[in-house]
């Protein structure tokens, strides 16, 4: 007798559940049919929500841009998976570094006042004022910064109050001088080993500068190698016929005319190659505070006829240059304040190119050239090993050839703007978390 209801009750439930399994299908051919129509996406539609969106990465330059921090213009514009914003104190060089979104925070009245007390009375590193203080976190929050890249060392030390204020992480990059000038004085040092325990991550460009910043007292562990990157496409390697130059030989340096690129040493082995390839030329791009002292040299020398002083040209003009010449000489030497270099860009693209370089075993250039396979290293300040390098190589155009393609495939391993662009966003990605 209990029979029949129970089958009644079993036959509404599984037709109630067919119902279900019935509007439940509906509702799914409904929600998976597309109208042609509907093909066309809205840009809209393809946003992500912020929290996916590209972090933004504020990076703080005192002056965006001097005529030599094309290295920085490269590094921030080669940026894909980050959205750099920068903040400066001032802007230059807008038509030759144009960037939109610049962010300025002015140096106040009384700056001059407080630098000259900072440095002159208490013989210290000057920091920002509370009022500038105020003015960065505010651009920070405006613009929703995740990360604070710092250019230069000397900066994130003025920028010390800043870096301990801000939630989010900071770092700072080293670029040679900023390492070792000044670091003999004891305040100098202090602030600076200050600002390393504060920043989360340093980023050298070689390892000597590497070694540099850890001996100030940083943890090595914090301590990252973010090398220069080329733009491969604007130095495309070009074989030189060195065997057809006969005594006509072109040599160019390219950077500014300071004490550290060793331009008395180029000057004087170009004077005793000269005394037997009298026809040969010599090119130094660039300017700097000491043209008069080495245009003087040039009279002294007796090189009026064959050398030029171009000033600071365009990237066009110095490829240009590069292409016709057969030489680049990069003799770098330690400063007496004991600015050193990093690795310099201008070999690097000399490089790229297919320009045999001579330079010094000086800073980060040896981990960029191997002596006698990638370039020729000398000593530095010694103009006579120089002259007999390029002696020897002019006598052997094979050798010249086979360093140039050799140093050309350096600088596309190692010195990639693409490949060195992406490390960064890593690193930035990274850091952020």
């Amino acid at each position: 007798m209990f029979g029949v209801p129970r089958l009644r009750g079993c036959r509404g439930k599984q037709n109630r559940l067919k119902t279900e399994l019935q509007t439940k299908r509906q509702r799914k051919l409904q929600f998976l049919k597309v109208e042609d129509s509907a093909l066309s996406v809205e840009p809209s539609a393809l946003q992500v929500s912020p929290s996916e969106s590209p972090p933004v990465i504020a990076c703080y330059c005192a002056t965006f841009l001097k005529p030599e921090m094309l290295h920085i213009y490269r590094q921030v514009t080669a940026l894909k998976r980050c959205i750099p914003r920068i903040i400066a104190q001032k802007r230059e060089q807008t038509e030759r570094y144009p960037f939109e979104h610049v962010h300025i925070v002015p140096k106040p009245a009384t700056h001059f006042l407080r630098r000259l007390w900072f440095r002159q009375l208490r013989d210290m590193p000057w920091q920002i004022s509370d009022t500038e203080l105020r003015a960065l976190l505010g651009v920070l929050s405006r613009i929703d910064a995740r990360l604070l890249h710092i250019y230069f060392g000397q900066i994130a030390v003025h920028l010390l109050p800043l870096i301990r204020e801000w939630k989010n992480p900071s770092i700072v990059s080293f670029h040679g001088a900023d390492v070792t000038v000044d670091m003999n004085k004891p305040a100098y040092r202090e602030a600076t080993q200050q600002m390393l325990k504060a920043v989360q991550l340093v980023l050298v460009r070689s390892e000597s500068l590497r070694h540099a910043v850890a001996d100030l007292g940083c943890d090595l562990e914090k301590i990252e190698i973010q090398r220069t990157g080329i733009p491969l496409e604007e130095f495309p390697f070009r074989e030189r016929n060195f065997v057809a130059v006969g005594t006509e030989w072109r040599f160019v340096q390219a950077g500014r005319l300071i004490e550290k690129k060793g331009l008395p040493v180029t000057l004087r082995a170009f004077a005793v190659f000269v005394g037997k390839y009298p026809n040969a030329t010599l090119t130094i791009a660039g300017q700097g505070p000491m043209l008069a002292q080495l245009q003087s040299l040039t009279r002294e020398l007796n090189l009026d006829a064959r050398v030029s002083f171009t000033g600071f040209i365009s990237q066009e003009q110095l490829r240009d240059i590069y292409y016709r010449s057969h030489f680049f000489l990069h003799p770098s030497q330690t400063g007496h304040d004991g600015n050193q270099e990093g690795i310099p860009n201008s070999m690097l693209e000399a490089m790229a190119s297919g320009l045999p370089v001579f330079a010094t075993q000086h800073g980060g250039i040896p981990e960029a050239i191997e002596n006698g396979v990638s370039g020729v290293l000398v000593p530095e300040r010694d103009h006579e090993a120089l002259a007999r390098a390029l002696f020897n190589a002019a006598e052997d155009p094979a050798f010249l050839s086979q360093i140039a393609r050799t140093g050309a495939e350096v600088i596309r391993k190692n010195f990639d703007l693409q490949t060195q662009a992406q490390r960064l966003e890593d690193i930035y990605l990274r850091t952020i978390g």
